[in-house]
């Protein structure tokens, strides 16, 4: 298990168990040292994990042992069957996708795969899609909508790739397209957030009629470390960044950019796979059981209106006639 800086305090007592249970010859003679100190872990745990500053719960998010799509795909859905290519230029490995049932509902579910080590971290490009990764999710959104299947997106991407090359190809324009085409499906789309929810990277495959986020992600305009170069010229104030930004599923729901926010086990969802897939299974299913009662107009009209509230503006007017 890999420890964040502020999880050493735990990190120093779980060593301590298990040196105790490695000396141990005899049960009866260290066991109570060992409760006691599990239960201090445990108190620790939680006493850290309901403190969490914003910067922290951006950490987490980026864990590397976090489950990505592919894990949730694996312990929620039966018969997934990966849909590759954008019939375009090529089959982005950053995102995946493709058609399941989750319980005997259908679904086409979607979304960004990051590596766990350095060799498919690369094949994944790091869960940064190119715009033929967009492109791609296009074509499963209106594959789902001929059929009448339900979307469901999972949101763990640091940003679209900004590499020049995607930049010739269209990836802005490939962004803007889906956010087009998400805003008239015909079907439900439930969107959650399952990491990272870096800017039009995210959005991109993101705009639902109903949006989620797990305990522990960011969704924001910007990553803080940007943020903070922009600011201060310098990453040393991300934290700061990160505060002003206000990112977290917390901060989110608040501002009523989300609709709720998904639990996950103490410590992060990277403690028990299981668990954080039940809870992302549960939420998916309550939604689709409302949102596959509406009619595709109104399914559209809800999420038109979901969008177009958020936000506070002003409308400037003109001097009054007086003719």
């Amino acid at each position: 298990m890999q420890y964040l800086d502020f999880e050493q305090p735990i990190a120093d007592l779980e060593k301590k168990i298990d040196e105790l249970q490695e000396i141990s010859v005899d049960d009866k003679v260290l066991k109570p040292e060992i409760d006691r100190l599990r239960k201090k872990a445990d108190q620790l745990r939680e006493s850290i994990f309901t403190n969490l500053t914003r910067w922290q719960r951006v950490q987490l998010a980026r864990h590397p042992e976090r489950p990505y799509t592919l894990d949730y795909i694996e312990r929620i859905t039966d018969d997934f069957i990966e849909l590759h290519g954008d019939r375009f230029h090529s089959d982005d490995k950053a995102i995946v996708g493709g058609l399941a049932t989750i319980d005997d509902q259908s679904v086409m579910i979607i979304g960004h795969q990051k590596g766990r080590d350095t060799k498919s971290r690369q094949y994944r490009n790091f869960g940064m899609a190119n715009p033929e990764g967009y492109r791609k999710a296009y074509r499963l959104m209106k594959m789902a909508e001929k059929f009448k299947i339900p979307v469901v997106t999972l949101l763990d991407t640091p940003g679209a790739y900004p590499g020049l090359e995607a930049e010739e190809r269209g990836q802005a324009e490939a962004i803007a397209r889906n956010l087009k085409m998400m805003a008239v499906l015909e079907v439900p789309i439930v969107a959650i957030v399952i990491g990272e929810g870096a800017s039009g990277g995210a959005i991109g495959i993101g705009m639902g009629n109903e949006v989620f986020m797990m305990e522990n992600t960011w969704y924001s305009v910007i990553a803080p470390e940007s943020c903070s170069s922009i600011l201060w010229k310098t990453w040393d104030y991300k934290e700061q960044a990160a505060s002003a930004l206000r990112p977290t599923a917390k901060d989110l729901l608040e501002l009523k950019v989300i609709d709720g926010i998904i639990p996950e086990p103490l410590g992060g969802a990277h403690r028990d796979y299981g668990k954080a897939a039940e809870a992302v299974k549960a939420q998916i299913l309550k939604s689709l059981k409302k949102l596959n009662k509406m009619k595709p107009d109104k399914l559209i009209d809800q999420r038109v209106d979901k969008y177009a509230s958020m936000g506070v503006w002003e409308t400037a007017s003109g001097k009054k006639d007086k003719s």
